[in-house]
């Protein structure tokens, strides 16, 4: 019984079952503060994150080799999932008028992006 299961095991599509990390390392622009970043971050979860399976924190290094950047964090369910929100982000920012467009100027007024990483998390 104790083969049977293990053998199952091994034949599950495990890439299906990966949660997807989207790693965004970001400096802050002059006058802007890490409270400051947190609130646009959480108004993205508010208005646009949570109605498309995207969450997202922030990382403030405390102990590391780079003190100055700050590490946008975002997660989906795979990465399919996480696919499917940056088409989506990317239409939105089209239309000047959405919500995409607004949080987008905010981004762009307090922070300079670094650079970006994807994860698979198994």
């Amino acid at each position: 019984m104790k083969r049977l299961l293990f053998a199952f095991l091994l034949v599950l599509p495990i890439g299906a079952l990966a949660e997807h990390i989207d790693v965004i390392e970001v400096q802050l622009n002059e006058g802007c503060s890490v409270p400051e970043y947190v609130a646009i971050k959480d108004d993205f979860n508010k208005q646009w994150g949570s109605k498309i399976g995207y969450r997202s924190e922030v990382l403030v290094p405390i102990q590391s080799t780079n003190l100055s950047s700050l590490f946008w964090v975002g997660r989906t369910e795979n990465a399919a999932a996480f696919g499917k929100a940056w088409d989506r982000w990317r239409d939105d920012l089209a239309n000047p008028d959405s919500v995409a467009s607004k949080l987008w100027a905010r981004f762009l007024k307090c922070s300079t992006n670094i650079g970006r990483r994807g994860y698979d998390v198994y």
